[in-house]
């Protein structure tokens, strides 16, 4: 049957294949006189092999979810932006379906920016709840970072319908909450409720401060994010402080 099919015919085959459709085709191909053919199989040979050790790691990123698995709605809390010299601190919270396993969710920055933006449309189709808070320029000066960061989050966290039974928190306890909370270490890379509150906050930072670069086009907001690049500091220096720079980070700039 592979002889009846030319080469391109048959890497089209392979590349529009599902997973579920890979293992058919491999035996099918597999043994093929082509070696070209019989690489296209081994080459889906470990893709299935990179399914199954990603479908292992999003196991052990449920480890907490399975803890606490009583509890019907599990929300994941993360922050974004709390080192830059621009722009807010955004917090995402997010309560996953029970049994949810969106695969290659991880700590956001460990992500692309594509995958990144491809998961935060798979995470807001299948979340239960999701929500963001904001900590603005002006807030983090007035009472600092740390501060501004928790409001953030009990912004995030109080908009979310259902309401949560517990949070699990990237490092931190959150000060002002009622909601039972576990501050879990390098969360973000732990667990998968975590790690997908941590892409919310990311994505939907980044894609502020690109409308930022629009209004204030000459300090690179769009690459940099509002950290501290050396084009950044430069243009800080060049231009001085815009409505969105934080006052309180960029003494040592002007």
């Amino acid at each position: 049957m592979g002889n009846r099919e030319s080469m391109r015919e048959i890497r089209e085959k392979f590349q529009a294949a599902r997973e579920d459709e890979l293992p058919e085709f491999i035996d099918m191909y597999g043994t093929d006189e082509r070696a070209g053919v019989r690489q296209l199989a081994e080459s889906a040979k470990k893709r299935l092999a990179a399914l199954e050790r990603e479908k292992a790691r999003i196991e052990s990123l449920r480890v907490y979810e399975e803890q606490y698995g009583e509890c019907e709605y599990i929300c994941g809390v993360d922050e974004a932006g709390r080192g830059p010299l621009a722009g807010p601190v955004v917090a995402g919270a997010v309560i996953l379906p029970k049994g949810c396993r969106i695969l290659y969710i991880n700590d956001s920055k460990q992500l692309s920016e594509n995958k990144r933006e491809e998961l935060y449309q798979v995470i807001m189709e299948q979340a239960l709840a999701c929500a963001v808070g904001y900590g603005t320029p002006e807030r983090i000066d007035e009472i600092n970072i740390l501060q501004a960061t928790y409001e953030a989050m009990r912004e995030a966290v109080g908009k979310l319908v259902p309401a949560p039974d517990i949070l699990l928190n990237d490092a931190v306890t959150i000060p002002g909450v009622a909601v039972p909370q576990v501050p879990i270490i390098k969360g973000d890379a732990k667990s998968i409720t975590i790690g997908a509150a941590s892409i919310i906050a990311k994505v939907t930072r980044d894609r502020l401060m690109k409308e930022y670069d629009r209004v204030f086009p000459e300090y690179g907001f769009a690459s940099n994010k509002g950290y501290g690049s050396a084009a950044h500091i430069q243009a800080l220096k060049k231009y001085g402080p815009t409505p969105i720079h934080r006052r309180s980070f960029i003494g040592n700039f002007i």
